[in-house]
């Protein structure tokens, strides 16, 4: 129980919060509103946690700790207050503080104008999310879920590049098929097939920069650990202390920005899936907020109690459910497709991945016992 209250103790404190605010600010009906779109939030990013988890294991407390400081300031009035409002200024081509009049005065053009943006931000955030489960399955892991699936996809794996050339050949089909009947506001279609196709190659660069910048630094982060050790040699001989966080400062500040970058696309979702429920500002950036809460601390829970080496399967999961919201995204663009729908399919394949997880840690202590006796 202590362990639970101080990793989430914050997410406790900022739902209660939450919920008066709404209270305050709209009734009681504003309090179901952000407690739908609370649970909506968590239950879309529950993937989201594991594969952060998988990330922020390798940093220190320092880091873990900015991650749930910081990172959350960021992922909760970033991605949850401004994000919508900069969508709106983008696609009205009006300044923030307009759109943030307009956001107050006129919902429902508010909520129109973030409709008729979401094919640039499904390309952008589909294409962001296919490279992080390419790169995944086509890597060769001693521990392998499907194997009858990941052995072959490993083995092809060795090709240079090819989870880009099949992310590109994914967006430009998508491009020449659900683009070109782009969903928009009032059940309305029209051709977006050039708006997708920038948005989608823009998602792969960014996806390639902050990827490969953190993928460069995570490797220099052996190197430094190794020379840690060396420089805490020479501080003790001289009687000074050495600062871990500054020796590691580098590669972990990389692998924080992936980190969020990662959070800003697997937020898309739950952002523009809010406008189905309400277009209040407010109300969504509450809610919102408090489920972004919960991911982080979640991913900070799975990370102290060892969760990932205990269940093995739950990466795999994760990235299956990272893949399968790609391909979600992609499709969006021209059909509407329910957050409950979305929000189930990454709870099935991350639940079927914790089964499989449980199934082979019991096949291996039978194994062990068997051995023994």
């Amino acid at each position: 129980m202590p362990v639970v209250l101080k990793t989430f103790g914050w997410s406790f404190a900022v739902t209660a919060l939450g919920l008066v605010a709404a209270v305050l600010y709209g009734g009681w009906e504003a309090f179901g509103i952000v407690a739908i779109l609370s649970i909506l939030e968590i239950s879309l990013s529950f993937d989201n946690a594991v594969v952060n988890a998988g990330i922020l294991k390798k940093m220190n407390a320092f880091w873990q700790k900015i991650f749930l400081t910081i990172g959350v300031l960021i992922a909760v009035f970033g991605m949850r207050l401004v994000f919508p409002i900069v969508i709106v200024a983008i696609s009205a081509k009006i300044g923030p503080i307009e759109a943030v009049e307009l956001a107050v005065r006129d919902q429902d053009m508010y909520k129109q104008l973030v409709t008729d943006a979401h094919p640039s931000i499904a390309a952008f955030g589909g294409m962001f999310l296919l490279m992080i489960f390419l790169d995944f399955v086509f890597e060769d892991r001693d521990i392998k879920w499907l194997a009858w699936l990941e052995r072959p996809l490993a083995k092809l794996g060795k090709i240079d590049m090819l989870s880009a050339c099949i992310a590109l050949i994914v967006l430009v089909i998508t491009s020449m098929t659900f683009a070109v009947n782009a969903h928009q506001h009032g059940g309305t279609h029209v051709d977006k097939a050039q708006t997708v196709l920038i948005s989608g190659v823009l998602g792969l660069i960014t996806y390639m920069i902050v990827g490969g910048l953190s993928g460069y630094f995570e490797n220099k982060l052996e190197e430094e650990e190794e020379h840690e050790h060396e420089l805490e040699e020479a501080a003790k001989k001289s009687g000074k202390p050495v600062s871990a966080v500054a020796m590691a400062g580098k590669a972990a500040f990389f692998m924080f920005l992936y980190l969020e970058v990662l959070d800003a696309s697997f937020s898309f979702d739950g952002v523009i899936g809010a406008f189905a429920i309400t277009s209040d500002i407010v109300i969504m950036a509450i809610g919102l907020g408090v489920g972004a809460m919960y991911v982080r601390s979640l991913t900070v829970y799975l990370v102290r109690q060892g969760t990932l080496d205990d269940y093995v399967y739950l990466e795999h999961g994760a990235h299956y459910a990272i893949g399968a919201l790609a391909v979600i995204l992609l499709v969006t663009i021209q059909y509407e497709i329910n957050e409950v729908i979305t929000g189930l399919v990454g709870v099935v394949l991350i639940g079927w991945s914790f089964w499989s997880s449980v199934r082979r840690n019991k096949r291996l202590e039978l194994e062990g016992s068997t051995a023994d006796a």
